[in-house]
Formats: structure tokens, C-alpha cells, sequence
């Protein structure tokens, strides 16, 4: 009788052990699965962005149009928008380019809205919801936006549209909790506002931009900073980074990691990152990405490169202005047919 009952525990035990190992393999297998899809759709989009201009659509057979939104400021720091198209010097890799199309002001955007809602951003998502509101208000009519959460997962809370109230509801709707998947969040926020692209002529463009709300570092997301930060150089989004990493002081640092991979994705899309003490300095930081966005210029040029190399080409922008200077994504990568 021992010898059954002893039997038949072990029987049991292993029969349990056997159904954990497989549980575990299946687990394994999904998000293996997870990752690769992920990994073969970032593929798929950095192959559309190559075989495209990377950047824009190549609206005229053989013609590479590189299409770009350009900020000029003076000494002071304050937009200079009364330039017109004599006054825009393009170089790529040095070389002079014709710009070809020109346009300043009234031009619409496609903006992506990326907000941190992970655990640690629990005692500042109220003030951190209000700000972002205040800048979706602010939006004109022609413009459009979408709302992305992101936390252990990425939600897509409001897709494009152009509807203040559904966009302002989607904000509220945004609850803090887990991880931050900031990484995946950009990816998707990029293959969406890319998407807007598509049959898209430079008169009917649309100005792309995101800016991303986060206060710490990634701890969650499947996909690499690497990959992420070469679609969005691949890109024409200019990418506008808040980090709320509170405040520095003796003993205290913000994280060295955070503040250099915000830093990178605005300075490789020609945006700009902000690195505010306190939640309560938001609503003035949306309220300067708005100003810079509704004082930019809009322009593109066709390159005098014909090489499909897939190489990484320089662009700088100057005025002719004195004490003025220009911001703009710092180049693109060559398309490779």
C-alpha cells in the first residue's frame, strides 16, 4: 500500500514537473514569437523608409525630394518668422542644393502624443494630463493627433482626428502602472505617423512631430534603442522629448541613461529635449513646443546625389540673416534603389 501511494506521488510529481516545463516552453515560444514580429515589422518599415527617399515619397519619377521642417531663431532665442525662400541655403554633405518647395507658417501637423504612464509617474499623471490637454486646446482645426500611453505595454488611447474632445478624453483616460516600454511606444508612434505619408503630395504635406512625455529610464520595451533610433533618424518627425527626472541636487542625479536617449532621439530629428525640475513646469514646456511648431518653416529640395548607396547624407541649413541660426533634422539616409 506505501509502495502504491509512493509510486503514484512520484508519478504525479513528475506528470506536475512536466506540465511546468511545458508551460514554460510555450511561454518561451510566445514571446519569442512576440519579439521576432516585432523585429521583422521594424524591418518592413526601415525597408519602406529606404526604398522611398527615406524620408518622403519620391513624388516626380527619379527625383529623391527631401522634405523637412526648419526652425530659425535669433540671438535671443526668439523665432524668426519672416524669412522667405531666398533666404534658405541648403548644403548636403557640403554640396549646395535647389530648394524646390517653400512654405512658412499655416502648414498642418501630424502629431504623435506619447505619455509616460508607468508606476513611477502615479504622483505627477494629474498635472502631467492637464498640461498635455492644455496643448491638445491649442491645436487648430487642420491639424491632427493621436494619444499613446505607454507603460509595461503601449496602448494607442485616440487614433488620428482631429476632434479636441476625443483627444482630451483619451488623456484623461491614461492610468498610471508598471513598467516603461518607452522604446516600443516611439516605434509605433513612428510606423503610425508614417502611415500619414502615404498618396501624399509636398502641397498637401503635413509637418510630423512627437513629443514624448517620460521620467525615467527604459525598462521594458522588446526592441533596442539602436533600431528604434535609426528609424527615427530615417524619419522626417521632428521628435520633442520632456523628461520629467526631478530635480538635481547634492546627492541626488537624474539618470545619466534617460537623459542622454531623450537627448538623442531630438537632436538626431532636428526637435528638442527639456529637462524640467518639477511637473508643474509642463504646461509652459508644451507651451513652447507649440510656439516652435506654429513658427517653423516647411521646405524640401531634390538631391543632386544620385547615388543609391543607403549612405547617411549631412543637411545644413543657413539664413541670411545675421545673429540668426536654423535648426533642422542633421541628414538621411540615402534610399538604396
Amino acid at each position: 500500500m506505501y509502495q502504491s501511494t509512493l509510486h503514484a506521488t512520484r508519478d504525479g510529481g513528475a506528470q506536475c514537473g512536466e506540465r511546468a516545463r511545458n508551460l514554460v516552453n510555450v511561454r518561451r515560444l510566445q514571446a519569442f514569437a512576440i519579439v521576432a514580429a516585432l523585429v521583422v515589422s521594424l524591418r518592413s518599415i526601415e525597408g519602406e523608409h529606404l526604398g522611398s527617399a527615406t524620408q518622403r515619397p519620391a513624388f516626380r519619377s527619379g527625383v529623391d525630394v527631401i522634405a523637412m521642417s526648419v526652425t530659425v531663431t535669433d540671438g535671443s532665442r526668439r523665432y524668426v518668422n519672416d524669412l522667405d525662400r531666398p533666404d534658405f541655403h541648403v548644403f548636403e554633405d557640403g554640396r549646395p542644393q535647389q530648394v524646390t518647395f517653400f512654405q512658412k507658417g499655416s502648414l498642418p501637423l501630424a502629431l504623435a502624443l506619447l505619455i509616460d504612464t508607468s508606476a513611477s509617474m502615479e504622483l505627477n499623471l494629474a498635472v502631467a494630463q492637464e498640461a498635455a490637454i492644455g496643448f491638445v486646446r491649442e491645436l487648430s482645426p487642420a491639424d491632427v493627433a493621436t494619444v499613446i500611453d505607454f507603460d509595461t505595454r503601449v496602448q494607442v488611447r485616440q487614433g488620428f482626428t482631429s476632434d479636441q474632445g476625443a483627444l482630451e478624453r483619451a488623456i484623461r483616460q491614461t492610468v498610471a502602472g508598471g513598467s516603461t516600454a518607452l522604446y516600443n511606444a516611439v516605434y509605433i508612434a513612428l510606423k503610425d505617423l508614417n502611415k500619414t505619408v502615404l498618396d501624399e503630395t509636398l502641397a498637401q504635406s503635413r509637418r510630423r512631430a512627437m513629443v514624448i512625455l517620460s521620467d525615467g529610464e527604459d525598462t521594458s520595451s522588446l526592441l533596442a534603442y539602436e533600431e528604434v533610433l535609426g528609424l527615427a533618424a530615417r524619419s522626417d518627425v521632428a521628435i520633442y522629448a520632456i523628461g520629467l527626472l526631478g530635480r538635481e541636487g547634492p546627492g541626488v542625479r537624474r539618470p545619466n541613461e534617460a537623459q542622454f536617449v531623450l537627448r538623442r532621439f531630438a537632436e538626431q530629428t532636428g526637435g528638442r529635449a527639456f529637462f524640467p525640475a518639477d511637473a508643474k513646469e509642463l504646461a509652459g514646456i508644451y507651451g513652447e513646443i507649440r510656439a516652435e511648431l506654429a513658427s517653423q518653416y516647411f521646405l524640401a529640395y531634390e538631391s543632386n546625389n544620385p547615388r543609391r548607396d543607403g549612405q547617411f547624407r549631412r543637411i545644413a541649413v543657413r539664413v541670411d540673416r545675421e545673429g540668426a541660426a536654423a535648426r533642422a533634422r542633421p541628414g538621411y539616409y540615402a534610399p538604396t534603389r
